[in-house]
């Protein structure tokens, strides 16, 4: 807590902290006077005075004849610390840009769950998807499912917890099952339909060929092109063949199928729309991929820092205040001098 606060911790006038020199002098000069005030008293006899110090009994007003000074050497250096005006500092910082309205179009067909990708397709995408999120803090993004239907996951949106607690929940199984690429790209473009964002920008990513959905996919990449929504595409899987886990009454039972990406038709609809279409064959060019659109697509940012101080002046006051009052208050009391 201590570091925490020393860390943060700015003195307004630091020049004050010189009047620390005055402290020696003070001590020396107080010195200086108890030395002078010390007298000669005649007395008939001084066995109880030896008879005292030879059994180590000290009064303990002479223990602590000092305590006044004390307390005021610490008024005085409260006072010093004060004056040099501690403060702690509170740095904020202001974002304010332009964001772009992004569309995560994910497929989550039973092939998603292929092991070519670690632990599988579905969590692999989810996972970039989810440090893509998180790289994006002026954007609206949504999320879009597909697999033989498509469904919005979540609208657009700026709230990450509740994108990234979406995505979470996004399963292979929710929706019934095939590749139906153009409902999936359809409903992405509706999403960003009423859009007042400039750029709007769908990420369409799958792993097989369109097989089934109501709206072809040719017809779903001219109504993006008449919405001006840039689509990037990403066909994801190895080449050749991929083990696939299916579930039967004896268990799970791995397969491998052929790995079959319709490259034709995701270059077509990217070049369509001014995007790209990518290939994706392991966790590490999926991330590139994803990293190489979150440059593409920059959002504009203005960053505005903000400093505030919180004074810390008044405690120290009233510290010096309370030191000097116990000051006047024993020096008057239990360590009065009579002449």
């Amino acid at each position: 807590m201590l570091y925490d606060w020393l860390q943060y911790a700015h003195f307004g006038y630091p020049g004050f902290f010189w009047l620390f020199a005055l402290l020696p002098l003070m001590i020396w000069w107080e010195w200086k006077k108890s030395s002078r005030a010390q007298g000669t008293l005649l007395m008939s006899t001084v066995s109880p005075f030896v008879a005292s110090r030879a059994g180590g009994l000290r009064s303990w007003k002479i223990m602590l004849r000092h305590a006044p000074f004390v307390l005021r050497l610490m008024a005085i250096s409260a006072v010093i610390v004060g004056l040099a005006r501690p403060q702690t500092r509170n740095d904020e910082q202001l974002v304010n840009g332009e964001g772009i309205d992004i569309v995560l179009c994910l497929d989550i067909s039973g092939s998603m769950l292929a092991q070519d990708f670690t632990p599988n397709r579905m969590e692999a995408a989810k996972n970039v998807a989810s440090e893509f999120i998180d790289n994006r803090p002026t954007d609206r993004i949504g999320i879009v499912i597909f697999s033989g239907e498509s469904f919005t996951m979540c609208p657009l949106t700026t709230d990450r917890t509740v994108l990234k607690t979406q995505l979470t929940n996004v399963q292979s199984g929710l929706l019934e099952d095939g590749t139906a690429i153009g409902s999936g790209l359809a409903t992405g473009v509706d999403r960003l339909r009423s859009s007042p964002s400039k750029s709007k920008v769908i990420i369409l990513l799958t792993d097989g060929e369109n097989n089934g959905g109501l709206i072809d996919p040719n017809t779903a990449l001219e109504i993006a092109k008449e919405e001006k929504v840039k689509v990037y595409t990403i066909g994801m899987g190895t080449e050749g063949y991929a083990p696939v886990p299916y579930q039967t009454a004896g268990g799970v039972v791995m397969t491998r199928e052929k790995v079959n990406i319709d490259e034709k038709l995701l270059t077509q609809i990217a070049k369509g729309t001014g995007g790209r279409y990518y290939r994706a064959k392991d966790n590490e060019s999926l991330k590139n991929i994803y990293h190489e659109i979150d440059q593409l697509e920059k959002s504009k940012i203005e960053t505005q820092a903000i400093r505030r101080y919180t004074e810390h002046f008044f405690p120290l006051a009233a510290a010096a205040a309370m030191l000097l009052l116990l000051e006047v208050l024993l020096r008057t009391t239990l360590f009065r001098k009579f002449p």
